[in-house]
């Protein structure tokens, strides 16, 4: 058998990263943790191919355990550039910008984390825990990037800021219309969004 054939399939691959980085992320960094954590031969353009053909299955009467599927903005219109899975609530999967934030360091906390317990670290890990820092208040230079540890407890304090815990907070209220919104979608609509509104001028 070949490699490629030994590999996850591209959305078991997606799922993979999605899992440990539990929250919407833009296809590239889904790519990057996938190649530096795991076995992969996952690509951007696979990943957006992966997202077409899981709306037109999922049209068409398709059933699967999970989807890999957009992020929604509040008014429940995909977003482009964030991936989710079929399995998070709808409020979990929406793209506000203060929680945009907090997911960020979500996500950097989770890789350390997983690079910290693993017993051997995987090659493209070091190399994705520096750029990952570099999305870390006070930089790269502020902590040693080399220890997973030291960054995961760096983006930790980072997400206790009371500003930001204050912003999130303030998006609550959005999050909360928006998954009651969705309550009344078909699933369709819930997995892949709405038709975004118009936006009229003057």
């Amino acid at each position: 058998m070949t490699r490629q054939c030994t590999l996850p399939s591209t959305r078991e691959q997606a799922q993979h990263a999605l899992i440990l980085l539990g929250a919407p992320t833009p296809p590239r960094l889904v790519v990057e943790v996938h190649a530096a954590l795991f076995d992969s031969d996952l690509s951007v353009p696979e990943l957006a191919r992966l997202l077409r053909e899981e709306e037109r299955e999922h049209a068409e009467g398709g059933r699967r355990p999970y989807r890999v599927c957009p992020g929604l903005d509040a008014d429940l219109a995909a977003v482009n550039g964030l991936v989710t899975l079929s399995t998070w609530p709808v409020a979990h999967r929406l793209a506000l910008p203060a929680a945009a934030r907090a997911d960020g360091l979500t996500r950097v906390v989770r890789v350390a984390e997983f690079v910290a317990a693993a017993p051997r670290p995987a090659p493209g890990a070091t190399l994705l825990l520096r750029r990952l820092a570099d999305t870390v208040p006070g930089g790269a230079e502020a902590h040693d990037v080399l220890d997973p540890a030291a960054l995961a407890a760096a983006a930790r304090a980072a997400l206790a800021d009371r500003r930001l815990a204050a912003a999130v907070a303030a998006e609550q209220p959005v999050r909360d219309a928006a998954a009651a919104r969705a309550a009344a979608l078909d699933e369709q609509q819930r997995l892949f969004g709405v038709a975004p509104r118009p936006r009229w001028r003057g």
